[in-house]
């Protein structure tokens, strides 16, 4: 029965520490290769706060002209993407006409422009129907009509 007992404690505490854990600021554990494909990319950021996200890579927060970014790269360094939250007015004019079209009964909880390493740049949009949220991925496409 204490076998038991230890053994709910434990599956009840297991992951109360890991969250703790890894929401503990890290710049003196960050690994060297984290660290400097971020001054590569951000040479003049110098500040960065960095946490372990929930999937063990290294999450960058920081300003640039006042506007807040994440940046998440993996334990060797790789950049795997980063995003900032824009309002709906900075949304494209299509992406903006789409959401109205086909998502016209759900309310906009958070929108993000997100550059990624397989990706490349698209919008995230966070939406609620009936209470439940899901994510929609937005990308523009540009066609060249004529060079000139």
């Amino acid at each position: 029965m204490k076998t038991n007992r230890n053994m709910n404690i434990t599956l009840i505490l297991a992951p109360i520490f890991l969250s703790l854990l890894l929401s503990f600021n890290l710049n003196g554990q960050t690994p060297k290769e984290v660290k400097e494909t971020f001054e590569k990319m951000y040479p003049n950021e110098n500040d960065p706060d960095w946490h372990i996200d929930k999937n063990g890579n290294y999450e960058s927060n920081f300003k640039i002209d006042g506007i807040k970014y994440r940046a998440d790269y993996n334990p060797d360094g790789t950049w795997i993407e980063t995003e900032t939250s824009i309002s709906e007015k900075e949304l494209p004019f299509t992406i903006r006409e789409r959401l109205e079209q086909d998502y016209k009964d759900c309310k906009i909880v958070e929108i993000e422009r997100v550059r990624h390493f397989k990706k490349g740049l698209f919008y995230d949009v966070e939406l609620k129907r009936d209470g439940k949220k899901f994510d929609v991925e937005f990308k523009v496409f540009v066609k060249k009509i004529k060079a000139f």
